[in-house]
């Protein structure tokens, strides 16, 4: 369920709002003369992860792909 408050109250405890939120994993919607404008989310962290070998495991070796094939080839045509 979603929480509601108004912008100066969000103002006045906006620190205290964030820590609540991230503690209840709630949202709150923070509104201006009754009409919603903004909305405070829980963030779904994942640790990053290293940029080295990120990559592990996803490519398939399927040959030599410097050994000559014997295709000859005419570039100065």
């Amino acid at each position: 369920m979603k929480k509601s408050m108004k912008a100066g109250e969000f103002k006045a405890e906006c620190l205290k709002v964030m820590d609540q939120v991230k503690k209840t994993r709630r949202t709150v919607v923070i509104t201006k003369r009754n009409i919603p404008v903004a909305q405070l989310v829980p963030m779904d962290w994942e640790k990053e992860k290293p940029i080295f070998g990120c990559m592990k495991g996803t490519i398939e070796i399927k040959g030599d792909i410097v050994k000559d094939t014997g295709e000859k080839w005419d570039v100065f045509d």
